[in-house]
C-alpha cells in the first residue's frame, strides 16, 4: 500500500506545482475578464461614452437628470460651449481616448432670462478649460437646457442659474421641460423662483428701482408683457397638475 500512498502524493505535488507556477496567469485571465465585463457594462450604457452631438444623449440620462462633467470651450451670447469630459477608467484611459469623438456641447441655462449685465458677468467669470458639472433637464434640438455647477471653494460647488437670478442678473423663464412634466422639474425651478424674490427684496440688478422704470418702457414699447402673460399662465397650469 505504500507505493500507491506515494504514488497519490507524487500525483497532488505536481498539480500543486502547476497550478503555482501558473498562478500568476489564471490571476490575470480573470482579472482581464473582470475588466472586460466592466467596459461592455459601462459602454452599454454609455458611462465611457463622449458625447460630441446632444442628439447623441440618451433619453434615459435626460429624464432621470443625470450630472455630466466638461470644459468650457467658450462662452456666447446664448450659450456655454462645453467639451464633454466622459468618465474615464485609469487603466483604460490611452484606449478611451482612441474611442471618443470630436466635437463639443452647446449647454444653456435652464430657465433662466439673462440680463445684459448678467452675459456680461458669464463672459468674465467663466474661462476655457475651466471644469463644470451640468446637469440635464431638457433638450431643444441642437442645445441642453441645464442646471450648470462650477467650483466655488473646496469640495463646493455652487449653482450658476441661481446665482445669477439671486444676484439680479437674471429673470426666472418658463422652460419646455416645466410645461411637460411640472411634477418631475418643479424642485429645480423652485429655486429659481426663490432666488428671484431674494432679489427683488434686495432691490438687486433689474429690480433696482431704476431698472423696472427702464423694465416698464420696455414691456410699454416692445410687448414685453405678452411674454409676462405666458409665463404666468405656464406657472399657474403647472401649479394646477402638481395640485391634482
Amino acid at each position: 500500500m505504500a507505493p500507491s500512498s506515494d504514488s497519490a502524493d507524487n500525483v497532488i505535488s505536481r498539480a500543486s506545482q502547476l497550478a503555482d507556477s501558473h498562478l500568476y496567469v489564471v490571476r490575470n485571465i480573470s482579472t482581464g475578464l473582470a475588466i472586460a465585463g466592466v467596459i461592455l457594462c459601462a459602454r452599454s450604457i454609455k458611462l465611457l461614452t463622449k458625447f460630441t452631438n446632444v442628439k447623441d444623449i440618451p433619453d434615459k440620462f435626460i429624464q432621470k437628470n443625470l450630472k455630466l462633467r466638461g470644459k468650457i470651450v467658450c462662452v456666447t451670447e446664448h450659450a456655454i460651449e462645453v467639451d464633454h469630459i466622459p468618465i474615464t477608467l485609469p487603466i483604460l484611459a490611452s484606449f478611451q481616448k482612441r474611442w471618443h469623438g470630436h466635437g463639443t456641447l452647446l449647454v444653456r441655462l435652464a430657465g433662466v432670462e439673462l440680463s445684459q449685465s448678467g452675459k456680461v458677468w458669464l463672459q468674465n467669470h467663466l474661462q476655457p478649460s475651466q471644469m463644470l458639472w451640468f446637469q440635464l433637464l431638457n433638450r431643444e434640438e441642437s442645445v441642453l437646457d441645464c442646471f450648470i455647477f462650477v467650483k466655488k471653494r473646496w469640495f463646493f460647488n455652487e449653482c450658476l442659474n441661481v446665482l445669477l437670478v439671486r444676484e439680479g442678473l437674471g429673470r426666472t423663464a418658463s422652460t419646455p421641460s416645466i410645461q411637460q412634466d411640472p411634477r418631475h422639474n418643479w424642485p429645480f425651478y423652485k429655486q429659481l423662483l426663490q432666488a428671484e424674490v431674494r432679489a427683488q427684496k434686495a432691490g438687486k440688478g433689474v429690480w433696482k428701482p431704476d431698472s423696472q422704470l427702464n423694465l416698464t418702457n420696455k414691456i410699454l414699447h416692445n410687448g414685453i408683457l405678452q411674454h409676462m402673460k405666458h409665463l404666468i399662465r405656464s406657472l399657474v397650469t403647472c401649479w394646477k397638475k402638481i395640485k391634482s
